[in-house]
């Protein structure tokens, strides 16, 4: 019988091993570097946004771009786009307003990066080299997506730096739960396998251990954000 994933299956030591073989999969590590734009990819996770907000403030690109809508999760919770609410809060954080483009249109991250790209087009905007900003357990779909929608441009995916715990931690409420976002990194690695065959995504290399862990957790009961192909 699968495991209840609500019911504190974390706790369990199996379940943990899982769960930080995917975690560390979805984590690229890249390096930082000195880039054109810093690209936020919103989501719930407002934390992201003040990753953006230090990257800036750091020195890292000279333009924030948050790219969002209102996705698959945000629409049951906000009405607000996604954009709006992120680039709010580096305001908030002293980023001068007019440092900021908001892309407030698209719905997944195949449209962040191509409505950006429309976005930097009607400004006759034409930057090289990327920071993507995006939760730690996205960082490699995001790279993965943003080749495949926009090639020939250097992109560089970063999160907040956080450890799978601490990141865990910020979701224990009863809208989304540890164990929600658990299902979300699950699904996440299903689109990883399934995607560059539908042409969204280029290809990324599954480890055996990797494959072994996704299809426990689905096993788990970890399995409520897949799409139906499974790949």
């Amino acid at each position: 019988m699968p495991q209840d994933a609500g019911a504190g299956a974390l706790a369990d030591p199996h379940i943990r091993t899982l769960v930080e073989t995917i975690w560390n999969y979805h984590r690229l590590g890249h390096a930082l570097a000195k880039s054109d734009v810093i690209l936020v990819l919103c989501s719930h996770d407002t934390i992201v946004a003040e990753r953006g907000a230090e990257l800036f403030q750091q020195g890292w690109a000279p333009l924030l771009i948050f790219s969002g809508g209102l996705g698959a999760i945000t629409r049951h919770f906000w009405s607000e786009p996604e954009a709006n609410q992120f680039a709010a809060l580096a305001v908030d954080r002293g980023v001068p307003r007019d440092r900021i483009l908001i892309e407030n249109r698209s719905t997944n991250t195949g449209e962040n990066v191509w409505f950006t790209k429309q976005l930097l087009a009607e400004r006759g905007l034409d930057p090289q080299t990327f920071i993507v900003v995006q939760k730690p357990y996205m960082e490699r779909r995001s790279y993965a997506t943003f080749k495949k929608v926009w090639p020939g441009k250097d992109v560089i995916v970063t999160s907040p730096q956080l450890s799978m715990d601490e990141y865990l931690a910020r979701y224990s409420h009863e809208t989304l739960t540890p164990e929600d976002v658990v299902s979300i990194m699950v699904g996440d690695l299903q689109r990883i396998q399934v995607y560059p065959a539908k042409g969204f995504q280029i290809p990324q290399e599954i480890p055996p251990d990797v494959r072994r862990a996704y299809e426990q957790l689905i096993e788990a009961g970890f399995d409520r954000h897949l799409i139906a192909d499974r790949g």
